[in-house]
């Protein structure tokens, strides 16, 4: 499937109001363009998706593997599959993020920790008089 495509002509989608992001997906392989504002933080999670991760742009603190990395314009760092990971935005970034296999939960909106969506919430213990 060969395309051929201007970032301009990707639908940009807001998932917060620090974090839009650009998707493109050929047939094995998705390259995404993430924009995140200063103080962004992409809460800890991990998927089955080897992933690279480019800053064009900024510089992204990762908490990973019980280090902390800071991946500033013009590094690349390479994530395993499966292995939990966080980010913050040190500076407004552009980063591009290659998934092998594509992001099944980014293409069918599922991807919740990234909308600021949180799971229902504990209910309230009652107060003892």
């Amino acid at each position: 499937m060969l395309k051929h495509i201007s970032w301009n002509d990707v639908e940009r989608e807001h998932l917060n109001p620090l974090l839009d992001r650009q998707m493109i997906t050929g047939e094995q392989v998705m390259l995404a363009r993430v924009l995140l504002k200063k103080g962004c933080v992409v809460p800890e999670h991990s998927h089955e998706n080897e992933q690279v991760t480019y800053i064009l742009e900024g510089a992204l603190k990762f908490w990973i593997d019980g280090k902390e990395i800071v991946v500033a314009a013009g590094q690349v760092l390479c994530i395993p599959p499966h292995m939990p990971h966080k980010a913050e935005a040190m500076e407004d970034t552009v980063d591009l993020d290659v998934f092998y296999p594509p992001r099944q939960d980014w293409l069918n909106k599922t991807d919740a920790y990234l909308r600021g969506e949180s799971r229902a919430k504990p209910a309230a213990k009652e107060k003892r008089r």
